[in-house]
C-alpha cells in the first residue's frame, strides 16, 4: 500500500499486467492476490465511485466530499491521471477549512472495475459480524456511482466489441458483486444518446420518451400518449450500450424492489472547476466539441471541423444542451439525497440532467472565442456518422423529484474551460 501526497489512501496490488482497452491500450489490470485490508474506523460509511478520476467522476467526487460523504474512488487511469486525486483532496480541504466543515475520508484504488480485485477491495470495507450491531456482516459502502464506461460515439462504431464488453458485460458482473455484498443503492451514468432519432423531432426530450415498460403520459400538446418500451433509431454502439444497461438495471430493480437504482441521462457536460485545477483532460483523443476546440486554441490542432451545416436549426449546425460539469456533479448528490429521503418512489427511475436550453455548434464556438479572445479557424464538412441534429433535455422530472436544476450559463462554462486550459499551459506540471 502506498500513500499519495494528500491524505487519500492509494492501494497498490501485486500481479500487474496490461489490459487491452480502446484507444490507449494502457490500463493496469490487477490479480486478486496480495490485497492489503484497509484500516477503516467502525463508524465510517462510504460512497464508491468507479471511474472517479475522469472528467465527470472527479468533479462528482469533489462535490460528494464537500457534501459530507466519505468516498472510495476506483479508477484504472486508462483515461485519467493519478494527480487528479490530490487535486480533489486539495480543493475539498480548502472548502472544509473555509466553511469550517469536518474533514471527510477519500480513498483511492488503482484498479479496473471489471477486475477480480474488486471483490477484495469491497471485502476490505466489510464490517465483521461480531462487530456489527445486528450480528450480521455489513458493508460500509452504502452506495455506488458508476462512471467506468467507454464513451466515444465515433470509436464505438469502429470498435464495438470493447464497448459491449466494458459497458454492458462489465456492469452486469459488477452488479452481481454488489448484490452479493448487500450494496443495492446504485446511480448509473446514462446518456441522452438513448433517445436515438427521437432527438430529431425538434422538442425537448422527456424521460417518458424512452421507457422500459409501457408508460402513459400527457405530452406537450395536452394529449394522452402511451409509450411502449423499445429502441428508436439508436445511431451508435455506445448509445446501444447505455440503453441495454438501463434495460438490465430496470429488470434487476423490478425483480428485487430492495434495489434503489437511478439512471441519470446526461446531455452535454462542459466546463471545469472554477479554480482551474480540475477539468476535461483525457489521455485519449477527444471527440466532443469543447475539448476539440481547446486543442485548436492551444495549437495542437490546426482547425476545427464542423460536422454538418445542413441541419434544420437556426444556423444549420447541430443543437445540443450543454450543462456545466459542476451542475452535473450536483445532480448526482441530488439523486442520492432524493433516494435517501424517499422522494424517488420506484426501485428504478431515470432522470434527464440538462439545462433545457440548446445551443448550436457555432454559438459554442463564439462563446469560446469570447472567453479566450482568440479566433478559431473553422472548416465545414459533412455530417458525422452517429450524430443527431437536435438534442435538448426536458427538465421537469429532475426539478420536481430531485429538486435539482442547472445554475451556470454557457459563457460561464467556456470561461472555466479557458481558465483550466491556461492554467495547464502556464504550469506544465498540471495534469
Amino acid at each position: 500500500m502506498s500513500e499519495s501526497r494528500a491524505s487519500s489512501t492509494s492501494e497498490m496490488v501485486g500481479g500487474q499486467g496490461t489490459m487491452d482497452t480502446p484507444a490507449t491500450r494502457s490500463s493496469t489490470l490487477f490479480d486478486d492476490n496480495g490485497v492489503a485490508p484497509l484500516s477503516i474506523s467502525q463508524d465510517e460509511s462510504y460512497i464508491l465511485v468507479v471511474g472517479g478520476l475522469g472528467f465527470i467522476g472527479s468533479h462528482t467526487t469533489l462535490e460528494l466530499l464537500k457534501e459530507g460523504y466519505n468516498v472510495v474512488v476506483v479508477d484504472n487511469l486508462s483515461n485519467s491521471y493519478r494527480e487528479v486525486i490530490d487535486r480533489v483532496e486539495f480543493l475539498a480541504s480548502e472548502y472544509w477549512q473555509q466553511n469550517q466543515k469536518p474533514r471527510r475520508t477519500l480513498k483511492f484504488h488503482e484498479a479496473d472495475y471489471k477486475s477480480p480485485v474488486m471483490r477484495s477491495i469491497i471485502s476490505s470495507y466489510m464490517t465483521p459480524a461480531h462487530l456489527s450491531i445486528d450480528g450480521n456482516q455489513t458493508c460500509k459502502i452504502k452506495g455506488v456511482i458508476h462512471f467506468a464506461a467507454y464513451k466515444s460515439v465515433e470509436e464505438s462504431i469502429s470498435q464495438p466489441i470493447p464497448y459491449y464488453l466494458n459497458n454492458v458485460c462489465g456492469m452486469v458482473n459488477f452488479l452481481q458483486l454488489l448484490q452479493e455484498n448487500g450494496i443495492q443503492n446504485f446511480v448509473f451514468s446514462s446518456s441522452a444518446t438513448i433517445y436515438g432519432t427521437k432527438a430529431n423531432e425538434g422538442v425537448a426530450l422527456r424521460e417518458e420518451m424512452c421507457v422500459h415498460e409501457p408508460t402513459t403520459y400527457t405530452n406537450s400538446e395536452g394529449n394522452q400518449v402511451t409509450q411502449e418500451p423499445g429502441v428508436f433509431g439508436l445511431t451508435s454502439p455506445y448509445g446501444r450500450t447505455k440503453w441495454m444497461c438501463e434495460a438490465i438495471l430496470f429488470d434487476v430493480a423490478k425483480s428485487d424492489p430492495t434495489w434503489n437504482i437511478t439512471a441519470l441521462r446526461y446531455f452535454n457536460p462542459v466546463g471545469c472547476h472554477s479554480s482551474g485545477l480540475l477539468g476535461e483532460d483525457p489521455r485519449q483523443k477527444p471527440t466532443n466539441l469543447v475539448p476539440v476546440v481547446v486543442r485548436v486554441l492551444t495549437g495542437s490542432k490546426d482547425q476545427l471541423e464542423v460536422f454538418g451545416t445542413d441541419y434544420d436549426t437556426p444556423d444549420g449546425t447541430a443543437v445540443r444542451d450543454y450543462i456545466h460539469v459542476t451542475d452535473l456533479a450536483r445532480g448526482h448528490i441530488a439523486a442520492l439525497a432524493a433516494a435517501a429521503k424517499g422522494r424517488i418512489k420506484e426501485p428504478f427511475r431515470a432522470f434527464n440532467l440538462g439545462s433545457g436550453r440548446g445551443y448550436t455548434v457555432k454559438e459554442v464556438v463564439a462563446s469560446l472565442e469570447k472567453a479566450s479572445s482568440k479566433k478559431i479557424p473553422v472548416v465545414e464538412t459533412g455530417r458525422r456518422p452517429g450524430d443527431v441534429g437536435f438534442c435538448i433535455a426536458g427538465t421537469d422530472r429532475a426539478a420536481t423529484e430531485l429538486e435539482w436544476k442547472t445554475e451556470k450559463t454557457l459563457d460561464e462554462c467556456t470561461v472555466d474551460v479557458w481558465n483550466f486550459t491556461t492554467n495547464k499551459t502556464a504550469k506544465p506540471g498540471l495534469v
